[in-house]
Formats: C-alpha cells, sequence, structure tokens
C-alpha cells in the first residue's frame, strides 16, 4: 500500500525523525483522523518497529501493515 492508494486518507512523514518523535507525531495524525480513516506512516528510526505496533495495540488502532523499503519503514494504520 502507498500514499497514492485511494484507501490511504492521511501520510505522516516521519523520515529523519528519532525516538518518541515518530509516535507523538503519529499520536497527534490520529487525534484529527475519522474513525476507520488510514494513515501511512514514513520512518527511518527503527525503534518503530517496536514503537507503532505498540502504538496501535493500546490504543486499539489496527496494523494494517508493515514493511521495510532499504532503510525506510512503511506502517499503515487504520483508526481504531
Amino acid at each position: 500500500m502507498t500514499a497514492t492508494d485511494d484507501s490511504v486518507n492521511h501520510t505522516l512523514d516521519a523520515r529523519g525523525l528519532n525516538c518518541p518523535e515518530p509516535v507523538m507525531l503519529l499520536h497527534k495524525t490520529v487525534r484529527g483522523m475519522k474513525s476507520g480513516e488510514l494513515v501511512e506512516v514514513l520512518a527511518t528510526d527503527p525503534s518503530t518497529e517496536r514503537d507503532i505496533p505498540k502504538f496501535c495495540n493500546f490504543l486499539r488502532h489496527e496494523l494494517v501493515s508493515q514493511s521495510r523499503r532499504n532503510t525506510e519503514y512503511i506502517y499503515v494504520i487504520r483508526k481504531g
């Protein structure tokens, strides 16, 4: 899934940011979304592999996909 897909409603570019900034920005982005909308997160911090799934689990959002392209981590999250 990419930001050009019709199903992705928001894109959060957190590349170049380190923990805890990507998750803090994700939290702010999700707060402004409607339930069921999708956000694509682009990150370069390896700690997002741990932090974003925990964020989703704790706040009951769905981690739709998680992938890696070279040094970039890509997540698609559906707001719960």
